[in-house]
């Protein structure tokens, strides 16, 4: 094989994603304009390029690659003034065209470009009779060019092996095979090669060797025989640990918040996930909008190696708007304001206003416009402010508040109305990217009102929680596990009317069938639990529901519960909620999620699983975007009560766990 076919091979770049093209569409004729040539004319030599690949497999994609290597076919709405001119941008696509066949593992490809019977193949020189074709169409059409192709068969791998400089003793990758995923037969692509040795480098340097490189790659083709040989030479490079960590400039953002976001220390094994999680920890500052990690090339005098870390600041103050619908729970519309930098400390500050529609639960409905009562409405007001890293450290503020006049529940089953305002303020240490406590003071006074009466009440409580989060993404995880747990005592001597303890767990689990994701299994579990007081001298907002689309799907939000007198819904001193899904990703941006959900609350302290739980399945639509997928949600109840609607639906960003 040529060296500079080599360089093909081993150096070819992917090629970025091309934009839908209309001009390479021909329907009923619409779009051919944009493909045709310029006019002739005695001062140009316009052109007609056809790609003629015989019976070729696959010849519509391998078209597509050779239209992406020609010049020709880029510079086809550029019409050369001669001949001469024209045949020498003939000369030059050829061997472009035959690197992208050998690409695609196609060794034995033969190329031509003809004219009106001249032709011209790789290593031969423009001559006179091929110029005098070219001119002969001059003032008269487009130059008919076809790019004639035999590709042959697609040449297939034999042997794969890895050599290894500077190792003694037992070899740093032990199955070659198994970490390049080539084995004999499959086809020699240059993709597959270059894929092989990335996935060469990402092993090594998973073994704690950050230097680690493929310094050669020595391909063999048999063209007799149609099979390739390959052979990677890599330097596996020493054992390393981490380095010194520098923090490069940081803007308005004061380095000791970034630092504080590290939990690497030096000395530490290399590793690149570290260095991932790394990211995605620093990431979760508000004010930070991008985080750069940085190698040295070589290592310290210690053997470690240093890291640089780099961020950018995200614009400090946000404005937004976002509405939502659902066909149980109805529409809500939210606007907010944030600042990103309050202080200079990094602090955030977030404003946030909901108005949503309040569901009747008297037994009368709004038929038109003229039934609409301003009490039909619902409102919560919100602030939020974090003050990360007090004094450089891991311990972060938090202070919370909201004030919220709602109704919950439906007609059929009545629920609860509750005014109130909430103030929470806790300190937070983080121990790692994935663990974390807190503990708090909360206060909260309102009023609630449901067919067990009126409750006003102050709640005056010590929140206590501990979460851990091991998943690959907070959108759309395909890896890990949540796990998250929750204690509140509410003592009447700190204040409380009414003396009692809210617990609450929830954990989470993914496991992706497939090295790429594209089948994961998901489950969730959910539990709670009030005890020290009785069912009706609970504020209704404290009482546990479920149902919504983010517990029980299918049905309305917050209507699963036990009944009381008239059949009405009062809430539980517990709850269980769980849920399993299987997404399955279609294509890269189109996936479906069948699922399944089962969940109550119960009248006692524990659950009790002796009680009926409702139950639905659905089917959900994903649609994967850069910021996470959007989610449609198609529900059913499986047992329903009477007055349950046969279907929902639910339309958001993120996975619904």
């Amino acid at each position: 094989m040529s060296g500079y076919a080599l360089a093909t091979l081993l150096g070819m770049q992917a090629r970025p994603a091309h934009a839908f093209d209309l001009s390479s569409l021909d329907v009923f004729g619409l779009f051919t304009k944009k493909d045709e040539p310029p006019a002739a004319s005695a001062a140009a030599l316009p052109y007609r390029l056809e790609f003629d690949l015989g019976q070729a497999d696959d010849a519509k994609a391998l078209t597509r690659t050779l239209q992406d290597a020609s010049l020709l076919y880029r510079l086809r709405q550029d019409a050369p003034p001669d001949g001469e001119t024209l045949a020498r941008r003939m000369a030059v696509d050829l061997n472009p065209l035959v690197d992208a066949l050998w690409s695609q593992g196609y060794f034995n490809a033969e190329v031509a470009i003809v004219v009106d019977g001249a032709t011209l193949k790789v290593g031969a020189e423009p001559d006179a009779s091929l110029i005098r074709a070219l001119e002969a169409h001059r003032n008269r059409d487009a130059v008919p060019i076809a790019v004639r192709v035999a590709p042959g068969p697609v040449f297939g791998l034999r042997n794969v092996a890895v050599s290894e400089r500077g190792i003694t003793g037992a070899p740093a990758i032990a199955n070659p095979e198994k970490v390049t995923r080539l084995k004999p037969g499959d086809p020699a692509t240059a993709s597959a090669l270059r894929a092989a040795q990335a996935a060469l480098v990402d092993n090594l340097r998973a073994q704690s060797r950050p230097l680690a490189k493929v310094v050669e790659l020595r391909p063999v083709v048999d063209h007799a025989a149609r099979i390739m040989d390959v052979t990677y030479v890599v330097e596996p490079g020493p054992v390393a640990g981490f380095g010194d960590i520098s923090i490069g400039d940081t803007a308005d953002i004061p380095p000791a918040v970034v630092r504080s976001f590290i939990y690497l220390e030096p000395g530490d094994p290399y590793s690149p996930k570290a260095l991932t999680d790394t990211r995605k920890s620093i990431a979760t500052i508000p004010a930070i909008a991008s985080v750069r990690i940085r190698e040295d090339d070589k290592l310290d005098a210690a053997g470690n190696l240093p890291i640089f870390v780099e961020v950018t600041e995200r614009p400090k103050r946000l404005i937004g708007f976002s509405a939502r619908y659902s066909t149980i729970d109805g529409p809500a519309v939210k606007t907010y304001w944030e600042h990103r930098n309050l202080f200079g400390g990094a602090e955030r500050l977030r404003l946030e206003g909901d108005i949503f529609l309040a569901p009747r639960i008297d037994g009368t409905k709004i038929k038109d416009i003229g039934d609409f009562e301003r009490s039909d409405l619902g409102g919560r007001f919100s602030f939020s402010f974090l003050k990360p890293a007090l004094g450089g450290s891991r311990y972060d503020w938090l202070l919370d508040g909201v004030a919220t006049r709602q109704r919950v529940g439906t007609n059929r089953y009545g629920g609860y109305t509750a005014r109130y305002g909430n103030v929470t303020t806790a300190i937070q240490r983080r121990f790692s990217d994935t663990f974390s406590i807190s503990a708090g003071l909360e206060v909260e006074k309102g009023q609630t009102s449901d067919v067990l009466g009126q409750v006003d009440y102050t709640l005056v409580g010590v929140p206590l929680s501990v979460k851990y989060d091991s998943t690959d993404s907070l959108l759309d995880a395909t890896r890990g596990f949540r796990a998250s747990a929750s204690v509140t005592p509410y003592p009447t001597f700190l204040g409380s009317t009414v003396g009692l303890v809210q617990s609450k767990a929830a954990f989470s689990a993914y496991y992706a069938l497939d090295e790429d994701a594209r089948y994961v299994l998901a489950g969730r579990v959910g539990l709670g639990s009030i005890s020290g007081a009785d069912l009706d001298e609970v504020p209704s907002t404290r009482r546990f529901y479920a149902g919504g689309g983010g517990s029980v799907r299918g049905y309305a939000y917050r209507t699963l519960s036990p009944l009381g007198p008239l059949g009405r819904l009062t809430g539980g001193r517990s709850l269980f909620e769980g849920s399993v899904e299987a997404r399955i990703k279609v294509t890269d941006t189109i996936g479906l999620v069948p699922f399944f959900d089962a969940g109550t609350a119960f009248e006692g302290s524990l659950p009790d699983f002796k009680q009926r739980l409702q139950m639905a399945a659905g089917l959900g639509l994903r649609y994967y975007t850069a910021i996470g997928p959007i989610r449609v949600d198609v529900a059913a109840p499986l047992n329903p009560r009477k007055g349950d609607k046969p279907v929902a639906l639910y339309v958001s960003i993120g996975q619904a766990f």
